[in-house]
């Protein structure tokens, strides 16, 4: 196996289980997934890694990308491990919480978002880049294995789920690869899966953003029932309800665009 110089430090930060920390051992692994949106991408400014710990991903960010690399760590013993090894980056080092962030406060341009995302956190961290999507052009990385299938889920499957319907709205996602539990410090209990989204550019999505996000999440919230008893809070009356093509389904059975019609659907006819 290919080594680089982070593998001798294998054991320097003790990983953190409050955290979800399982740092990954696997260099050529991590080439790959510094690689996804392909190196030296022209049009990003700036690469934010969350989480680094020990910066086996960051080396190659670094190599890839230069001095457009950030990087975002919550843990203090691995900020003092990344300013001892990246000393080039300390001054872009943020000892912060990724999800208490102010991206558009801290980045100007475009912003790729990449990291090996601890499991705890990783549908938060979803929710996250799709708000601040007018500043996220690129997205992606480690993911529980369950979780990169949810975003990448075709409908009437049992992954298919609020986020494989919210993150295509906006992102052209892909499901890269799998990886196995026995590359990281310590193994988790489960397989990882990597994916990368690249936002579609001028895209309007053809409806009220805000009412489409809240009718997916409670299509979701009762996926067993149909849309006409699932979506009662919303106040589209009885008959009117019945008489949409979607009434009879259930959320699993729609896309995005069924979900944009349904959302113009309830946005005329709530009381």
């Amino acid at each position: 196996m290919k080594k680089n110089n982070n593998s001798k430090h294998s054991t320097a930060v003790k990983p953190k289980k409050h955290l979800g920390q399982h740092f990954l051992n696997d260099v050529e692994i991590a080439r790959k997934i510094a690689g996804i949106f392909g190196e030296r991408v022209p049009e990003v400014d700036v690469i934010l890694e969350i989480g680094p710990g020990m910066g086996v991903l960051t080396g190659y960010l670094n190599e890839f990308y230069g001095d457009k690399v950030h990087l975002a760590e919550i843990d203090p013993e691995s900020v003092t491990y990344l300013n001892e090894h990246f000393p080039t980056l300390k001054e872009k080092i943020y000892e912060e919480d990724f999800l208490k962030m102010n991206l558009s406060d801290k980045f100007n341009g475009k912003l790729a978002v990449i990291g090996n995302f601890p499991y705890n956190i990783s549908s938060q961290i979803v929710f996250k880049v799709m708000e601040n999507r007018s500043l996220v052009s690129h997205f992606g990385g480690m993911f529980q294995k369950e979780v990169a299938e949810r975003l990448t889920a075709k409908r009437r499957t049992k992954a298919y789920g609020i986020l494989s319907v919210l993150l295509p709205a906006f992102f052209d996602v892909t499901y890269l690869f799998t990886v196995d539990e026995h590359v990281f410090i310590p193994p988790p209990k489960v397989k990882s899966g990597v994916i990368k989204a690249i936002r579609k550019e001028n895209y309007v999505l053809g409806c009220d953003e805000k009412l489409f996000f809240e009718v997916v999440k409670t299509s979701f919230g009762m996926r067993r029932k149909m849309l006409n008893n699932s979506l009662g809070k919303f106040n589209v009356p009885k008959e009117a309800m019945d008489t949409n093509e979607f009434s009879k389904l259930r959320a699993e059975e729609l896309g995005v665009e069924e979900f944009v019609k349904l959302t113009n659907f309830i946005a005329e006819n709530r009381r």
